[in-house]
């Protein structure tokens, strides 16, 4: 598997998306200079599409209230076919939208004016916290000769032919994917693919049978995504 986890001593990267240029390049330099890769974007929009371009990052920081598309729609986006951890920092202190930025889409708020060096620390603790889940990708996946898997372009190239899957399936893939090997139990699948809770278990198995239809050489006997029952999913790298 051209793979998701990076090499030993390969620096983390981190996608920094703030209109304000100074905020911007501060940010990065205070990032650089504690050993980060990182990719800065002005817009949410250029944000996606450097995220097509060069796969995802271990983790993002992101403004709230920019032009064009704000952060929670960012947020919105991201998540819709990843887990891509990611830090709000703003100048937006309404609770309610504190709230709904750490119930949704954070895994931190950091308020502006900052102190870079507490910002660094939080990166830094948000990283610890979801080491066993944050890995950067590529922008296509190679699994195998017969299989590849673009999580920006929402699609998988099975033998040659690109197939398209929908926003959970892709989303379903990526979880399954970066924990290849181990079984992803259904009760995380669900929280992390419907964190508002309106989901259940057949509701998963459903997209695990579409999705292996798509993907499998023979979807009823699966050989990449298997199941552990009474536990969860296991992607099995071919």
């Amino acid at each position: 598997m051209q793979a998701t986890v990076q090499s030993a001593g390969t620096p983390q990267r981190i996608l920094v998306v703030d209109d304000d240029r100074a905020v911007l390049n501060m940010v990065a330099q205070k990032l650089e200079h504690a050993g980060y890769d990182v990719m800065s974007a002005l817009s949410g929009d250029s944000a996606l599409a450097m995220i097509a371009a060069h796969g995802l990052p271990h983790l993002a920081i992101v403004d709230l209230v920019m032009p064009g598309m704000g952060g929670f729609e960012f947020c919105e986006r991201v998540h819709t076919t990843s887990d891509l951890p990611i830090i709000m920092l703003t100048a937006v202190d309404e609770e309610d939208t504190v709230v709904r930025g750490l119930q949704f889409h954070a895994e931190d708020y950091v308020l502006k004016p900052f102190s870079p060096r507490q910002l660094v620390a939080r990166v830094e603790r948000v990283l610890r916290r979801v080491q066993d889940f944050g890995y950067t990708t590529h922008p296509r996946i190679v699994l195998d000769e017969r299989l590849s898997v673009s999580l920006a372009a929402q699609s998988a190239t099975v033998d040659g032919v690109v197939v398209h899957l929908t926003p959970t399936e892709t989303k379903l893939l990526y979880i399954l994917v970066l924990n290849a090997g181990r079984v992803v139990t259904t009760g995380f699948l669900l929280q992390r693919l419907w964190p508002l809770g309106e989901a259940y278990e057949e509701g998963l198995r459903v997209h695990v049978r579409r999705l292996r239809r798509k993907l499998e050489a023979d979807p009823a006997h699966p050989k990449l995504i298997v199941t552990e029952r009474g536990e969860g999913y296991r992607f099995v790298v071919p």
